[in-house]
């Protein structure tokens, strides 16, 4: 960047390495190109060696220096940012120097900065075994200071890395899954987990810093599950970006910690219409050198593996979305040596062809249709409700199902991308219920809409499957209930009702991956076309209405008074109301609002 704030071109390098590709591609020429990080000039010219299958000569005396008499090992490893390699054609070398000098200016724009040829590629070998030159490991990096050899290795022998053969153990999850009845007033549940600190609003964070620099933001913070940049002017290519991890996943079961934090950031992403199209990871774990936690590690790479893998990269057939950078943060232990949980976190960066085409989370308008896709499962272990109601962590982690996974993603970014789909939120932290809550208050909780749901359509995993085709023959008898004061337990089913294995409280608060979209009613049968084209059920679950209220019918469980009028957070006054017969879950709009907004403050007081 350059150390000038009145200065527009900012990102002049940026710019400057985008004339050198465009002119790259006109002339049909392949160059290799590289940024120096970590190790800096070494790193960045053996690698691209190493991977171009040759080896390279560099003569430090040439590198532009901040300093004079620097030592050859600072020259080879200073890690000083903003710096690029390239390998290019002798034919093209002039063309690339007149670029960044003189087109963009460099020497004048700061001091010490211009591109200059440092060296060339070179097809010399060690005398090494006939096996080892015929693997492309006998190149060699040969590195000059003042007309000396300060380095002469073989180049595949610094890529390749130190590998450590560390002894592996299996950690065992001792905690189960609770048995508990489901709660007798699931209005009270459904505040109290909005009202928490892993839910509640983080509008206060960020809207504290700014996020308009260069005016290119398309959707903000909050508004949508990513965020979405302009980043090309006169261009309509949009950028989104998500960042996702769950330690409570990881703590049950590292692997499925790291699968599922590769998917939700994918989900996050599909979820404005952009297509996931890079990863990055950020790792953190134990000390490695203890058994338990190196295969914690071990397990939680190996779920980013399989994810990036299996879910794989749209429109590019057995494909993995790569994961193109990352970094590890080893040794996260407490003074008494206790590790933290398995922490991978994902960022995801996804494209848009055309950013006007993003969508927010916010309901739209009422009359619309609420579709779910994704079923639910029986996987609470690590989710808000466990941790927030019963105070425990479970042991059913979420799971990706990967060939459902990638069709979910894809049925998604096509149906917004054609313009089924007004609004969308992935369900993740909370489960269904709270998705469509967020979805009702709106990034800022400026949401005006409220939402209807029928329970009955709600698809979950199903206990056991009536053969008849008759319905009457598919009913249960209805059995008696016990009530436990705060609790009641269901023995049985409604007559009529599905039988399924899950109780209605764990359908509303699973976390089992999923979305919710809100979609018109004339793109109703074109929406589930789409999703069906890729193996997957959308179900239509409810509509948006315009009283603002969350209204969930067909309740069969629930024991609480009837809806009078709009109740404050804690009180002892439910709102619930009974429809014809069955029990139907009321919460005001206002009432969400107020837990969902004043949460974090409240937690940090």
């Amino acid at each position: 960047q350059i150390p000038d704030p009145f200065l527009k071109n900012v990102l002049l390098m940026g710019k400057a390495n985008r004339q050198v590709f465009k002119r790259a591609k006109e002339l049909g020429i392949e160059i290799g190109f590289k940024d120096l990080g970590g190790a800096g000039l070494a790193c960045a010219t053996s690698e691209i060696g190493a991977t171009g299958g040759f080896g390279l000569e560099i003569d430090l005396d040439k590198v532009h220096l901040s300093m004079p008499n620097l030592l050859p090992e600072v020259i080879c490893c200073a890690e000083t940012q903003e710096r690029y390699v390239l390998v290019v054609p002798r034919s093209f070398t002039k063309e690339v120097l007149k670029i960044y000098n003189q087109d963009w200016d460099l020497p004048h724009i700061y001091e010490g900065a211009r591109a200059r040829v440092i060296g060339k590629v070179i097809k010399q070998r060690h005398k090494g075994t006939k096996a080892q030159r015929h693997k492309g490991k006998a190149e060699r990096y040969i590195v000059k200071h003042k007309g000396e050899v300060v380095c002469d290795a073989e180049i595949g022998e610094i890529v390749k890395g130190i590998v450590y053969k560390r002894k592996a153990k299996k950690k065992i999850y001792k905690e189960k899954e609770p048995e508990f009845p489901q709660p007798k007033d699931l209005r009270k549940v459904l505040l109290k987990i909005l009202s928490s600190p892993n839910i509640a609003s983080r509008e206060y964070i960020y809207r504290f810093y700014d996020t308009e620099v260069q005016g290119n933001a398309v959707l903000r913070p909050g508004e949508a599950d990513a965020g979405v940049i302009a980043p090309l002017p006169s261009s309509k290519v949009g950028v989104a970006l998500s960042c996702d991890g769950n330690p409570f996943y990881g703590r049950i079961s590292p692997y499925w910690g790291g699968a599922t934090a590769v998917a939700e950031a994918m989900r996050n992403v599909a979820c404005v219409g952009a297509v996931p199209s890079g990863l990055t990871d950020c790792l953190n774990f134990g000390n490695p050198e203890k058994e338990a936690a190196f295969w914690e590690f071990r397990e939680g790479v190996r779920g980013l593996s399989e994810a990036a893998k299996k879910i794989g990269l749209k429109g590019y057939k057995e494909t993995p979305v790569p994961i193109i950078s990352g970094n590890v943060s080893f040794y996260n232990e407490s003074a008494k040596g206790y590790a933290i949980d398995p922490s991978p976190i994902i960022a995801c960066v996804g494209i848009l062809k055309d950013y006007s085409k993003a969508i927010t989370m916010q309901l739209k308008e009422a009359g619309n249709l609420i579709y779910l896709v994704g079923e639910r499962y029986d996987e609470l272990g690590g989710s808000a409700y466990y941790q927030e109601i019963l105070g425990v962590n479970g042991r059913n982690v979420p799971k990706v199902r990967y060939e459902k996974e990638r069709g979910m993603l894809y049925g998604v970014i096509d149906s917004i991308n054609s313009g089924f789909v007004k609004s969308c939120h992935d369900i993740s932290n909370g489960g269904m219920v709270v998705t469509i809550c967020e979805m009702m208050m709106g990034g800022y909780a400026q949401g005006k809409l409220g939402v209807e749901i029928e329970m009955a359509e709600v698809r979950s995993e199903k206990k056991e499957k009536c053969q008849s085709v008759k319905v009457s023959e598919c009913q249960t008898e209805v059995r008696p209930q016990r009530n436990y004061g705060l609790w009641t337990m269901d023995y049985g089913l409604r007559k009529g009702s599905r039988k399924t294995e899950l109780r209605e409280d764990k359908v509303l608060f699973s976390e089992s991956g999923g979305f919710i979209l809100e979609v018109p009613s004339k793109y109703a049968s074109r929406l589930e076309k789409v999703f069906a084209d890729y193996g997957v059920k959308a179900w239509k679950i409810g509509r948006v209405i315009e009283e603002e209220v969350l209204r969930i019918k067909g309740l069969g469980v629930v024991h609480s008074p009837p809806v009078h009028s709009p109740q404050s957070i804690g009180s002892d006054e439910g709102s619930e109301s009974k429809v014809k017969g069955e029990k139907t879950l009321e919460v005001r709009l206002n009432e969400l609002k107020k837990a969902w907004t004043s949460g974090l403050a409240e937690a940090m007081r």
